[in-house]
């Protein structure tokens, strides 16, 4: 993906730099070249958000920042210094060790994976605990439904909700987590989804077949526990996806088609 504004932001760069001399053009070309090839919502992040993305700490996961538009999903959650923070089922900690940058010392970050996906734990969970980060609980919760000590700021889950009505469970799972969440969330929280679309009518047909769900679905399923839709982002979407193919197929993983639904607790 290419932007408009990354030539005049290179050209500036270059005019910066005749003047500023050799350690100047060096910096100017690192923050040109960052700007460049952000996402296109990035400027629109907060300050702690463009700061714990460029921070040296996470110097193994900043190649992925781009595919996964990190700064402009996280500008669009709107989380903020002091926040509590659920990451549910958190996979390897990527966004766990964002958002333990953002809330800071004031905040705090629950990595959660719920008692039957414990096995999904077994490798990354004391990887993430083996960080010390200060601010964050990691844990394998007791329960199905997450639940969390505290009233929660906002709420977020990635390629994870099309697996709740799997194996059965349909959409009475889906009632009870939507409902769990809603239950921990403060007044006015938020509650983040982003996962891979399927096709316009087809519902939860392929949950667990290509993994995908359509976003309508979710849509429904999450507004009829009571919360109000409050905006989405498309910087995740990819039209030359067709959502015919699962989306462990090499051909498409890591480039297919996502939505991201904000949703808020009234």
């Amino acid at each position: 993906m290419t932007f408009a504004f990354g030539s005049d932001l290179l050209g500036c760069a270059r005019k910066a730099t005749t003047r500023a001399g050799e350690s100047g053009m060096k910096a100017m070309w690192i923050a040109a070249a960052t700007l460049v090839t952000a996402p296109a919502m990035a400027q629109q992040a907060s300050a702690p958000i463009v700061r714990t993305l460029a921070d040296p700490a996470r110097a193994d996961q900043q190649g992925d920042d781009a595919r996964r538009q990190a700064a402009a999903v996280l500008a669009f959650a709107g989380v903020k210094p002091g926040d509590v923070v659920v990451d549910y089922l958190p996979g390897s900690g990527y966004w766990t060790r964002i958002f333990t940058g953002i809330v800071g010392p004031k905040g705090k970050v629950f990595a959660v994976w719920p008692a039957a996906g414990a096995r999904y734990a077994e490798k990354s969970l004391p990887a993430l605990k083996a960080r010390n980060l200060t601010n964050v609980t990691a844990e394998v919760q007791a329960t199905n439904l997450p639940t969390a000590p505290v009233p929660v700021d906002l709420f977020w889950t990635v390629q994870n909700y099309h697996d709740i009505p799997n194996n059965g469970a349909g959409e009475p799972a889906l009632r009870a987590f939507d409902a769990a969440v809603f239950k921990l969330l403060k007044k006015g929280g938020t509650y983040v989804v982003i996962d891979h679309a399927d096709a316009p009518g087809t519902g939860m047909a392929h949950t667990g077949t290509t993994h995908r769900i359509d976003p309508a679905a979710v849509r429904q399923q999450v507004e009829s526990a009571g919360f109000r839709f409050a905006g989405e982002s498309k910087v995740l979407r990819n039209p030359a996806d067709d959502h015919s193919k699962a989306v462990f197929d090499p051909t498409v993983r890591g480039k297919t088609d996502q939505f991201a639904y904000k949703f808020r607790k009234p």
